[in-house]
């Protein structure tokens, strides 16, 4: 972990070198420095990206229908809807990615998409500084240890986990839309015993995201939890999934566990899709969608539990 971060400080100072930044800047800035540090997380994640896919280019450039999954996927990802139990319900039921592959390509493929939104919302919206990096870093460590795991996990450990996983993320929208999961604090952040129970809930969350449970609806419910806003609960979850996606490619690269064109469209997709949502869209009522959601994928995690059945039945 210490020569992680010794290359990741090293990345920092480069970073300030090409911008021709002087020693001191932005040492009083921790945002400044954490989208700084981002900055230096992509380029990770795109040197693992490239190096470890010359094998997967054979599968082709991605089909229309794959861009248009990343950008429909991304534009409510934006809104607060999350990405990965609607893009696993679509490759499931539409069988345009093998059951194995699905937690990597979701990983590696939202990734950019989502530190598109991250650099939208933080410093956008305001988020103590000491509450919004930690929780960021619990998910980061949470997400690598995860990946390492699930990466290799054989087809129907993955179609229980995700089976599971999808159960659980209908229930969250659901309860979202009940009123269940909101928060009606105003801090925007905590301290004490308030911030160790959000910092080891988000090491969990990150864990489990790595296979297939979205992290937006379950860190809501963390954030309201300890008492903080609701739009404090953007930054932390799109800087939080930013991070440790870039943070948790390399274990699923190196097993080779997802589909290349896949990954490529939800990337392009989804940065555009990302965009416009951030950018354009002010309001939108995502109540009756939520509800829709929360069917197709309850439709959907039931189909995987039941492949793994028939998976196990063959066995």
């Amino acid at each position: 972990m210490t020569e992680i971060t010794a290359f990741f400080i090293e990345l920092v100072g480069l970073f300030k070198k090409i911008l021709g930044l002087p020693a001191g800047a932005m040492n009083g800035d921790p945002i400044a420095w954490l989208l700084l540090l981002l900055g230096a997380f992509v380029i990770f994640y795109l040197v693992t990206f490239y190096r470890g896919t010359l094998k997967k280019r054979s599968e082709g450039a991605p089909r229309p229908v794959l861009i248009g999954i990343g950008f429909i996927t991304n534009f409510f990802d934006t809104l607060g809807i999350g990405s990965y139990a609607t893009t696993t319900a679509i490759f499931k039921g539409w069988k345009l990615v093998k059951d194995e592959w699905i937690p990597g390509t979701l990983n590696i493929g939202h990734t950019l998409p989502t530190v598109t939104q991250a650099f939208i919302f933080i410093g956008a919206v305001l988020v103590d500084p000491v509450t919004l990096v930690l929780m960021i870093l619990a998910a980061i460590v949470g997400a690598v240890w995860g990946a390492r795991y699930v990466a290799n996990w054989p087809r129907r450990n993955i179609q229980l986990g995700m089976g599971t996983a999808l159960f659980i993320g209908a229930f969250l929208y659901a309860g979202r839309n009940l009123g269940y999961i909101t928060s009606s604090g105003e801090a925007t952040g905590v301290t004490g015993g308030l911030l160790v129970l959000g910092v080891l809930g988000n090491i969990f969350l990150g864990a489990l995201m790595t296979i297939g449970v979205g992290l937006y609806a379950p860190c809501m419910l963390l954030i309201s939890a300890i008492g903080m806003s609701e739009k404090a609960a953007f930054p932390i979850m799109m800087g939080s999934c930013a991070f440790l996606m870039t943070g948790a490619t390399k274990p699923f690269v190196t097993a080779g566990s997802f589909s290349f064109k896949a990954v490529l469209g939800l990337a392009i997709g989804g940065v555009a899709g990302s965009l416009v949502a951030g950018l354009w869209v002010k309001d939108l009522d995502l109540v009756k969608l939520r509800w829709g959601v929360a069917v197709v994928v309850l439709y959907t995690g039931i189909a995987m539990l039941y492949s793994a059945y028939k998976e196990k039945k063959t066995a």
